[in-house]
């Protein structure tokens, strides 16, 4: 379990859900994990938890300042910066499209692109002159197909997921990869929050969200955080050192087209309807 042995990792969102558990899968692997929040209280006790290769810096990820003495407090504490995985993000303004509030659209674009685009850019200053690193983004099945997300949430997650391919092409050339993960139906509190629950309840409701994600996709079960951590483990790893400009889909096949059991079903009937069956 000494994948990132070594290596030293800044998380965004770290500290819940995907985040959360993507820095205590990095810790376990051997990486210092500087994890960023909005979340004082909880980021520090999870940094208290998980001992001395971690540490909490509090990051509103809209603000410059805020991302770039995050990226430099990693490196104050740990010496460098091997990973940035810029994962922070919430649902955002949603709606109708007529109903939507300019503001509420700026705030969304801010959190979920000029946060992303913030931590690239002041990863990159550290990691280009090293000559290695991994950035990863949190992207979205709802940046790749419609109906899955709010119209700005979608389509500021396909922003993200062209940003990825577009740094990559730069990036690639100093020897720092830039992928991006596009997670389907994961159980973490964001459902519950874009409902207007408080923090605390929305984590109350993920097993009745976990009864619900598990009829969404071919795999009968809800993602988890976990599975995202895992692919984000993968893409921050030298498993995956060949890999840039990807956006790699952990969704358990939502996204791959209805479910065999619906075509057959429809099948039936329009067999009955016609008086074939």
């Amino acid at each position: 379990m000494t994948r990132l042995k070594g290596k030293v990792a800044l998380i965004t969102g770290g500290a819940s859900g995907i985040g959360e558990a993507t820095v205590r899968l990095f810790v376990e692997e051997g990486a210092s994990v500087m994890l960023a929040d909005i979340q004082d209280d909880r980021g520090r006790r999870l940094a208290g938890e998980l001992g001395s290769r971690a540490a909490y810096v509090h990051a509103d990820v809209s603000r410059e300042a805020d991302v770039q003495a995050a990226v430099d407090e990693t490196c104050k504490r740990f010496g460098r910066l091997d990973c940035i995985f810029n994962n922070a993000g919430y649902a955002g303004v949603g709606g109708r499209i007529d109903e939507i509030p300019a503001d509420g659209f700026d705030a969304t674009m801010g959190v979920l692109v000029r946060g992303v685009f913030l931590g690239i850019k002041h990863a990159a200053r550290v990691m280009k002159p090293q000559g290695s690193g991994s950035v990863i983004s949190t992207a979205s099945v709802a940046g790749l197909r419609t109906g899955f997300g709010p119209h700005v949430y979608s389509a500021a997650k396909a922003a993200v997921i062209h940003l990825t391919h577009s740094v990559a092409m730069e990036l690639g050339e100093s020897g720092v990869r830039v992928n991006c993960i596009c997670p389907g139906g994961i159980a973490t509190p964001i459902f519950g929050k874009s409902a207007g629950f408080s923090q605390e309840r929305a984590e109350e409701i993920i097993p009745l969200m976990k009864g619900v994600l598990e009829n969404f996709q071919p795999i009968k079960r809800p993602g988890l955080p976990e599975d995202i951590a895992r692919a984000a483990l993968w893409l921050a790893s030298d498993d995956s050192s060949f890999v840039n400009g990807h956006a790699l889909v952990v969704d358990g096949g939502l996204i791959g087209g209805r479910l065999w059991s619906e075509v057959q079903q429809r099948r039936e009937l329009f067999r009955s309807t016609l008086g074939l069956s």
